[in-house]
């Protein structure tokens, strides 16, 4: 290394009693030449040790703190770490991320770490950077070393002043012309004190407590598509609605697989509804073993709208079943989605998604949906409507958050020419961006569905691989979805 004190370590003040131990560990280590205290205090106040002292820094989460912090940094890399628990590096952990930045030339390194649960030590790892990565909730963990070089060039191009999106709108402009790789080992410990399921913190981003910060994440990932070529201005093909020939107007498609405790109610919330033309119910049961056949042979007799279709194959998930649906030779103009877990929320859903077709000239409708509890009764956050998306820039947005809302409602032959891909977790994201590459898409705000939040929901308590595995696939989604834009732009 060509510089033995080569890193200006940043974080936030705390609780100065909190800190010592890391500051101490910190002033060992021959390659940390500065330690800043990010806060406001007298400048009487400021120097702690002959390495160590108070920053006349704003939060990082600003625009202003991450200049700050790019004005103050003369070392050749720059540590930001994001918490004010404790932190414990891990043996050589600094000099592993230097090493690892110098051979590799990337902007920012990030790796794998352990978080303390109670008094259990918990292997956290991370996920591989892409370029779909724009999720402003993408985890990286807590300790973050950008080259500072590349940090001072990203936040010179910082123009808009950001309360809360600094730190989001800094990696982007870091990553258009920097790798920002992971390094798959275990390099530190930090604290966690969110200790909610995962299908507790899934709907955060759409919880009308953070919607100021929402509106500012979508500027700054609006400005990083236009700077790569990946935005879409709000011009749409239009959608034909005489194209071809149906048996009805709209068709309900619930995929189901072992669901006996949920599935009647699901039916039944579609056999009231009313409506102005003719629908059916297409339920592609995935070989359940558990009592729903035999529910769902019962069901089909006593409404013939009801269409009992068991695949021919057993290897579909949740995507394969809902082509297994939108193909079917009864399968209608408009192809309707309702989980099996879920009902609607009244008998008019299904006349007012059709009737938004028409009246908004879309190629899907997405709509909104109220979270509940097995028996019913509404749990936080509410309502999910998803209002971040605007006619203008809501397919620019999708790239940037984890899913475009519920119930879904396609206009079925732009579904047959896409289809959707074959597995059980973002195959409607992935349809949904594809269409909306050359589609609009409508929206309905008022809520359409209950969506029952329990147990045996498939999302409801994930390990933090199953985690991964999602959060990799939709990264995925989102890559392919900006190339294929990027390609479109030319």
């Amino acid at each position: 290394m060509e510089n033995s004190k080569c890193i200006s370590f940043f974080m936030p003040a705390g609780e100065i009693n909190d800190l010592q131990s890391i500051i101490f560990e910190l002033e060992k280590n021959s390659l940390v030449d500065k330690i800043f205290l990010m806060g406001n205090l007298p400048d009487s106040e400021k120097r702690i040790s002959e390495k160590a002292s108070f920053a006349n820094v704003p939060s990082f989460r600003t625009t202003e703190g991450i200049q700050a912090i790019a004005n103050l940094s003369g070392t050749h890399y720059t540590a930001i770490y994001t918490k004010t628990l404790p932190l414990k590096l891990g043996a050589y952990a600094l000099e592993r991320m230097v090493q690892v930045a110098e051979n590799t030339g990337a902007g920012m390194v990030y790796a794998d770490h352990f978080q303390m649960k109670g008094d259990e030590l918990c292997p956290m790892p991370v996920i591989d950077y892409q370029d779909g990565s724009l999720r402003d909730d993408f985890n990286f963990g807590s300790l973050l070393l950008f080259r500072t070089d590349e940090l001072k060039k990203a936040a010179g191009r910082m123009n808009v002043y950001y309360d809360h999106a600094g730190l989001y709108d800094l990696r982007l402009k870091v990553s258009q012309n920097n790798r920002l790789f992971r390094i798959p080992e275990f390099l530190y410990t930090e604290m966690e004190t969110d200790t909610r399921k995962s299908g507790e913190k899934m709907f955060d981003y759409v919880d009308p407590k953070n919607r100021d910060v929402q509106i500012e994440m979508e500027k700054a990932c609006t400005q990083h598509l236009k700077d790569i070529g990946g935005w879409l201005a709000p011009k749409f093909r239009e959608v034909s609605f005489a194209e071809g020939e149906f048996p009805v107007e709209a068709s309900v498609i619930i995929p189901v697989r072992n669901r006996i405790k949920t599935i009647e109610d699901a039916i039944r919330s579609v056999f009231t509804q009313k409506t102005s033309f003719t629908f059916n119910l297409i339920v592609v049961d995935n070989h359940s073993a558990d009592g729903t056949t035999q529910l769902l042979e019962k069901l089909s007799q006593e409404d013939d709208r009801l269409i009992h279709v068991i695949p021919g194959r057993k290897d579909l998930g949740i995507g394969g079943c809902w082509n297994e649906g939108v193909f079917h030779e009864q399968c209608g103009k408009f192809a309707i989605q309702l989980d099996s877990d879920d009902l609607y929320i009244d008998d008019l859903v299904i006349q007012r998604i059709v009737d938004a077709f028409y009246e908004q000239q879309c190629a899907m409708v997405v709509g909104s949906y109220q979270m509940v509890n097995f028996k019913l009764e509404e749990i936080p956050p509410g309502l999910i409507d998803h209002k971040e998306w605007t006619p203008d820039n809501g397919r620019n947005n999708a790239l940037r958050i984890n899913g475009l809302g519920a119930p879904r409602a396609f206009h079925t032959p732009v579904l047959r020419s896409i289809r959707l891909p074959n597995v059980s977790y973002g195959e409607d994201y992935a349809v949904a961006l594809n269409i909306s590459r050359y589609y609009q898409i409508g929206r309905i705000y008022e809520p359409l569905y209950l969506c029952r939040r329990w147990d045996e929901n498939t999302d409801a308590s994930l390990s933090i691989e199953k985690q991964n595995a999602h959060n990799v696939y939709k990264d995925r989604v989102r890559t392919i979805e900006l190339w294929a834009r990027m390609r479109l732009n030319g």
